[in-house]
């Protein structure tokens, strides 16, 4: 521990020491142990590197759950990003993470990223909702946090500025993974509204090198940065390449809405093509590419009519993954207001709940939906839907 000590950074080593890590808590309990695990994850034994990784992943952000030690232990993973350690690389702790080797500091990044998630929930309901894993009843659960919770919670979100000046630095990296990890980082961070100044920063550094980058894996990333930022990405929308294109049409479009739309649709159109676009995941990006451009297109249409075609089209292609990650998104966006048999059903809602009757014994379209079909105000049973048809 003396020798690990020596070596960290002042910055690091006075969190280390200063911090009451027994008053905190983490997934499995009092924080004391993880002064250990924080000094672990520069120790010259790769297998210690990961074990220590493991604690960060299982106890200090369990499931992407903040607890009270999370806000001093993401300090400390912020200042030893510049360790040297952090060159070194070696596989995963557990057995599911099958992926390549990475780099300690590629990990770190990874985990502050997931940090700013967590923190960011919940702040912009707006921006949630263009989430693919969003459901209407997680809204409902916001109050039901108890105070170390939210205490948590906030403090992460408190941290954000000092985790953003310790990411910055790698944007500039000539490793294009590395960028691509610090990019995930920024990403929710500068969601952050005390760190909407440093936005038009961010986006010029992104810019220029925007024109050096030649893989598509690294323009989409850029692309996708710059549309969830809101920065104008319309001369994005005519990339030639059709992930660059679509990445760039992510975010709260503010120049070129309906061009924007019409690229999130060609994609939906043949979602096969656009799941096969990256061989893994962009970062911040979970499940298939085809469930973020949908919630994207959802969320960008002014009304349901202007997805209802391709939309109606992947419910009645009777696709059963449509069950748990798409068909109750759609049938919420058909129902922004809830269904009320004082209105009658529009053209494209009665196409929309015929797919899904059609569709249900097949495929549980409705069955395997019924909380989005009450949250949309609809019976939740083929019968029922039926009736209204």
């Amino acid at each position: 521990m003396t020798q690990v000590l020596s070596g960290l950074p002042a910055t690091a080593k006075k969190l280390l020491l200063e911090t009451d890590w027994a008053s905190h808590r983490h997934a499995y309990g009092s924080g004391e142990d993880i002064p250990v695990s924080l000094c672990s994850l520069v120790d010259e034994d790769p297998q210690v590197r990961s074990e220590a990784l493991a604690v960060l992943d299982m106890g200090v952000l369990h499931q992407g759950s903040l607890y009270t030690v999370t806000a001093p232990a993401a300090l400390f993973v912020a200042a030893i990003l510049d360790h040297p350690v952090g060159l070194a690389e070696h596989e995963g702790h557990f057995p599911w993470d099958d992926g390549p080797s990475r780099s300690l500091r590629a990990a770190l990044l990874g985990w502050l990223g997931q940090v700013a998630e967590s923190a960011a929930y919940g702040e912009n309901p707006a921006r949630d909702r263009a989430n693919w894993e969003w459901q209407p009843w997680h809204e409902d659960r916001q109050g039901e946090r108890d105070r170390d919770e939210l205490a948590a919670v906030q403090a992460c979100r408190d941290i954000r500025p000092a985790l953003y000046d310790a990411v910055e630095p790698f944007l500039s990296s000539c490793d294009p993974h590395l960028c691509e990890t610090a990019l995930g980082a920024a990403i929710p961070l500068l969601s952050a509204p005390a760190l909407a100044d440093r936005v038009p920063g961010a986006a010029a550094l992104l810019r220029a090198r925007l024109g050096t980058m030649t893989g598509r894996r690294e323009r989409a990333a850029v692309a996708r940065a710059l549309s969830l930022w809101g920065m104008d990405t319309s001369d994005l929308l005519a990339d030639a390449d059709p992930a660059v294109r679509v990445c760039a049409a992510l975010g709260p479009v503010r120049v070129g809405r309906r061009r924007a739309l019409g690229v999130l649709l060609d994609a939906l159109g043949d979602p096969r093509t656009t799941d096969g676009w990256f061989y893994e995941p962009l970062c911040g990006i979970d499940g298939w590419f085809r469930f973020t451009v949908l919630r994207s297109a959802l969320d960008l249409a002014a009304s349901f009519e202007e997805v209802a075609p391709v939309t109606i089209a992947m419910v009645a292609a009777g696709n059963r993954s449509l069950v748990d990650n798409e068909s109750g998104s759609i049938l919420f966006r058909a129902f922004p207001g809830g269904y009320g048999p004082a209105h009658a059903l529009t053209c494209a809602q009665r196409t929309l709940l015929q797919a899904f009757v059609d569709t249900d014994e097949a495929t549980g379209s409705i069955r395997g939906n019924w909380l989005w079909f009450r949250a949309a105000g609809l019976p939740e049973n083929r019968e029922g839907i039926a009736a209204l048809l």
